[in-house]
């Protein structure tokens, strides 16, 4: 099956359904539990109390980066997205944490597709992106996202967060805890922040 044919496959099937599934095929006991827990526990109004406008868990890597120029950052993602035909099957913006870990799945796939077909060339374009996608985007998420989760008291939220944190690795910049924009020190900013000193 084509790596493009797996979001066709999934998408008629409820959300549930396809955790269900998946977490059979876990072979770690923590994300299974976690992928359980999940099934049982998840509703709307819980993700709209934790990841919603105000909630102690912003999911957009902008929320971040208090230097981040949101429309660059959301071109940059885009440009990644279309060069390897990834088309999300959500209405979460491109910097959703849930867009990005997406993508990394798309691109793993894509590798493992390319390798069974032979192909390494593609494979290892597909891992080289998916490499460098993670250190300049998910990075900036999966640490203090998982922080900020762990203070809450949803266990599968957490677990599921700092099984991200672990995989993802630590950022490539420090950027700390999502925090309200505040002027940023044009000395201090990772980014190009369009900032000129008086």
């Amino acid at each position: 099956m084509a790596p493009a044919q797996l979001p066709l496959l999934l998408s008629g099937t409820p959300w549930r359904d396809r955790v269900a599934q998946l977490s059979q095929e876990i072979g770690d006991a923590t994300l299974h539990a976690t992928a359980e827990q999940a099934v049982a526990e998840a509703t709307e109004g819980l993700y709209h109390s934790v990841f919603g406008p105000g909630g102690p868990a912003p999911p957009r890597e902008a929320s971040y980066d208090n230097c981040i120029q949101l429309g660059q950052l959301l071109s940059e993602l885009a440009a990644y997205y279309d060069a390897f035909a990834y088309r999300p099957a959500t209405e979460e913006v491109l910097d959703h944490v849930s867009v990005e870990v997406g993508f990394i799945a798309y691109l793993r796939l894509k590798q493992a597709y390319a390798l069974a077909n032979s192909d390494p060339e593609h494979a290892a374009t597909a891992a080289e992106a998916a490499q460098n996608f993670i250190a300049e985007h998910l990075s900036a998420i999966a640490a203090p996202l998982a922080s900020a989760l762990e203070q809450f008291r949803v266990q599968y939220l957490a677990d599921a967060a700092a099984a991200l944190a672990r995989r993802v690795g630590p950022p490539r910049h420090s950027q700390g805890t999502a925090a309200p924009f505040t002027e940023p020190d044009v000395e201090g900013c990772a980014h190009d922040c369009g900032l000129t000193e008086p």
